[in-house]
């Protein structure tokens, strides 16, 4: 019986130093796994073979840990693991390459889009309804920077996201706004006074 082997029987036994016996015991060679999956990877990517050991790891032996039967499950387990974990980093980047489902819209071109200061309230409230059905925080973060006149900056911190991302969906609320409350009115103007 090889170590693994004995050290998998202790983990199904509840013994509580079988998990940090077994990372000691496979952690090479699981690094030389998500390194050989890592370099067939296209480049560009961003996923360490360390994170992906200890991602791994950590889904393996999550709340319950399976009931592997030999060393060999054990590993074929953490291959699966790590596949799992590059092909969801894999459609995450994917998803964000392709804009994540949003129209995309240069930025420069976002600079020049304002709302007046005299904007129709009813269409903004209606307009920020819809898009904060669409997307919560780029609402919340319109509702703080235009109704407090708190800075991208500070409305940043309170909703968690650094400055860049709040300057990012100002530019695209601000946008998205214009041409919604823009839709609603038959004169073509984005809002009346």
């Amino acid at each position: 019986m090889s170590d693994v082997t004995r050290i998998l029987e202790d983990l199904r036994k509840g013994d509580q130093r079988a998990a940090d016996e077994l990372l000691a015991a496979v952690y090479q060679e699981l690094r030389r796994l998500a390194s050989g999956k890592i370099a067939r990877e296209r480049p560009g990517q961003t996923l360490q073979a360390t994170a992906l050991v200890h991602e791994a790891y950590l889904r393996l032996l999550g709340d319950e840990p399976a009931q592997w039967e030999n060393r060999g499950h054990f590993f074929a387990a953490a291959a699966e693991a790590m596949r799992r974990i590059l092909v969801e980093a894999a459609r995450r980047k994917a998803r964000l390459k392709r804009g994540g489902g949003h129209q995309r819209q240069e930025l420069d071109e976002a600079d020049f889009v304002e709302l007046p200061a005299s904007v129709d309230l009813i269409a903004l409230d209606e307009a920020l309804e819809k898009l904060s059905q669409q997307d919560h925080i780029k609402a919340e973060l319109v509702k703080l920077r235009f109704f407090t006149g708190l800075t991208a900056e500070q409305a940043g911190q309170i909703l968690g996201i650094s400055r860049a991302t709040a300057d990012r969906y100002w530019k695209f609320a601000r946008a998205w706004l214009f041409h919604e409350i823009g839709k609603g009115n038959d004169s073509g103007e984005a809002c009346s006074t």
